[in-house]
């Protein structure tokens, strides 16, 4: 958390704000924003750059200058990124970072558990960069299709959930929409992703992405610390069909939602609806 449509929402609200501004003033106030680079080398770097435009890969957000210079930010557990800048900003102690734009307006990094990251990247960095952290394709673009998702699982033996979460087969997927598309493909969160058959890959690469554009259309999903960058509340957290709600009837069949552990992360399922073995 956040994950891609709480992402791509911010993205869509900085977009118009962000492209053609120049950046004025940077300030870096948690060194462990940019590690192992030093805050004021970072701060430097980026300082004049105009922005070209704001796009999404994954969970990151990628701002791109006219220079060629990328700006990564990669929000983890609990980074924002709002503007306009909230009242009384600057005596907010979870803010880690302020970027002055030359319409005299701030762009605010707030995190409260510091896990965010920000990695300002040159020309022709970016491609190796996400090679690396072996980002799979974009679940939303035309290039995610069933016959794809079907080859990045097979022959896994990990969790389907797990398989999700590790980035390989779709960018962007976390907790939350791992468990709402495996509700929705009525596959269980558990069972070896080299074992679904072509039908189970189609329902799930449909289930994908239906729980992200559905999360994109409720502006992400606001349980706490998640705000767009106008500062507003998500509502997908109303739409959820498993996640969180252990005990309450499934709303497909009515049982009882039931949650299990899965590499330390609370993993909720309909144990009807989706059996872990078929009947």
């Amino acid at each position: 958390m956040p994950e891609l449509p709480e992402v791509e929402t911010i993205r869509a609200s900085l977009a118009p704000a962000l492209t053609g501004r120049r950046i004025d003033r940077v300030e870096i106030l948690d060194p462990r924003l940019t590690r192992p680079e030093l805050p004021e080398l970072v701060a430097a770097a980026l300082e004049g750059e105009r922005v070209a435009d704001v796009r999404r890969r994954g969970k990151y957000l990628v701002v791109v200058f006219e220079s060629g210079r990328h700006l990564l930010v990669h929000l983890r557990m609990t980074g924002n990124v709002l503007h306009p800048a909230p009242e009384g900003h600057r005596d907010d102690p979870h803010v880690r970072a302020v970027v002055r734009l030359d319409d005299a307006s701030d762009v605010v990094y707030r995190d409260v558990r510091r896990f965010g990251t920000w990695d300002v990247l040159e020309a022709g960095e970016l491609d190796d960069y996400f090679v690396a952290r072996r980002l799979g394709v974009e679940p939303l673009d035309r290039s995610f299709t069933a016959a794809g998702l079907g080859r990045s699982l097979a022959g896994r033996r990990a969790p389907v959930k797990a398989a999700l979460l590790d980035q390989r087969a779709a960018a962007g997927i976390g907790n939350i929409y791992a468990d709402e598309a495996l509700w929705y493909a009525h596959i269980h969160p558990l069972v070896p992703a080299g074992q679904l058959d072509s039908e189970q890959v189609t329902s799930l690469r449909r289930g994908i992405r239906r729980a992200l554009r559905l999360g994109i259309r409720r502006q992400g999903a606001t349980l706490r610390d998640y705000r767009g960058a106008d500062g507003g509340r998500g509502r997908m957290q109303d739409e959820f069909r498993v996640y969180g709600r252990e005990g309450e009837p499934c709303d497909r069949c009515g049982a009882p939602i039931a949650k299990a552990r899965l590499a330390g992360r609370g993993t909720w399922y309909c144990p009807v609806c989706q059996p872990a073995h078929e009947p």
